[in-house]
């Protein structure tokens, strides 16, 4: 198998392509053959070590992948040699094979493109997670979506309207704030360029929206936060914006809002039932049209570090995928 290797916490750049043994699946095992792997911001970090979680060294990054079953290990009745599937791992998907705990892979719908099927688990997956239980988000509410155009924030804008929402979407260039309307917002504007509480209090009529979800953090966190409405709940997705926050705790008091963490691997992890709800769900609406993800760019298994850097750098839209 080729791999992406991680020798040392460095920059994407230093990663090299290298050649391994494949993969024998244990019990409870399966290998998958990867067709697309999803490329997160996460992966990035964890290469620089500066995520939470500090794999030992050397390792392969990637969290996500989808492609076909070639190898399954003993106490397996679910899932088959030959069969489409997805798997979410953490760690391991930048290569052209991946050895899965059989718990974190889950078979493909007849249909669903490797493609779209890979950018599903973290991204949509996370998105889920926070709109559906941690802000319990209903029919009818305002959902200000920052960084509206990558790759969560484009889930957070599709999979809200599918919740009954008014989306507005927050994004840093016309070009991105156009590409969230034409995936389902209702309003937008240019937090690079407009003031951000003078809009979204013109966008709400002064009420402030019911939910903000945040991948961002960075300077845009505590005007948006000053912005929300009365028992709003505020979602603390990720920072790609840089620098973490630091909020005034009296704001949370002043507007009896909620300031809400969303870690989904965790959650995926402590009540795998549920996480299997929300995918199916997802599923479903990925299949039937209402969601749409946006895969906008492919790259090699030597583009790998390119893919992290360009998502580093901002410049991506929607979601990337690695094609080993």
């Amino acid at each position: 198998m080729r791999a992406l290797i991680c020798q040392t916490f460095d920059q994407p750049e230093t990663l090299t392509v290298q050649t391994q043994p494949d993969p024998t699946p244990s019990a409870n095992e399966v290998v998958l053959e990867v067709k697309a792997a999803g490329v997160n911001y996460p992966d990035a970090l964890m290469v620089m070590g500066q995520y939470q979680i500090k794999p030992p060294l050397p390792f392969v990054p990637g969290a996500e992948a989808a492609g076909v079953i070639s190898a399954v290990g003993e106490g397996i009745k679910h899932l088959k040699v030959g069969q489409r599937a997805v798997a979410f791992t953490g760690l391991g998907a930048f290569a052209s094979h991946l050895k899965a705990d059989a718990a974190t892979v889950m078979p493909l719908p007849d249909g669903m493109d490797f493609e779209v099927a890979a950018t599903l688990p973290l991204a949509y997956g996370t998105t889920m997670h926070a709109l559906v239980d941690r802000a319990q988000l209903k029919e009818g509410e305002t959902l200000l979506v920052l960084g509206a155009a990558g790759g969560v924030g484009l889930a957070a804008v599709m999979i809200g309207k599918a919740l009954g929402a008014r989306v507005i979407a927050a994004a840093g260039s016309d070009e991105k704030l156009q590409l969230a309307r034409e995936h389902g917002a209702d309003e937008g504007f240019n937090y690079a360029t407009e003031d951000l509480r003078e809009r979204v209090k013109a966008l709400t009529g002064g009420k402030g929206p019911d939910v903000i979800f945040d991948p961002v953090g960075d300077k845009f966190a505590e005007p948006a936060f000053r912005s929300i409405g009365w028992g709003g709940r505020y979602l603390v997705i990720g920072f790609a914006g840089g620098e973490i926050p630091k909020l005034p705790l009296n704001l949370p008091l002043l507007k009896g809002a909620s300031l809400v963490g969303v870690f989904w691997g965790e959650f995926a992890k402590r009540d795998p039932a549920a996480n299997a709800r929300n995918l199916a769900r997802l599923a479903g609406w990925v299949m039937d049209g209402t969601v749409k993800p946006l895969v906008s760019q492919r790259y090699s298994l030597e583009d790998g570090p390119k893919a992290m850097r360009d998502l580093l750098e901002r410049r991506v839209t929607g979601k990337v995928v690695i094609t080993p």
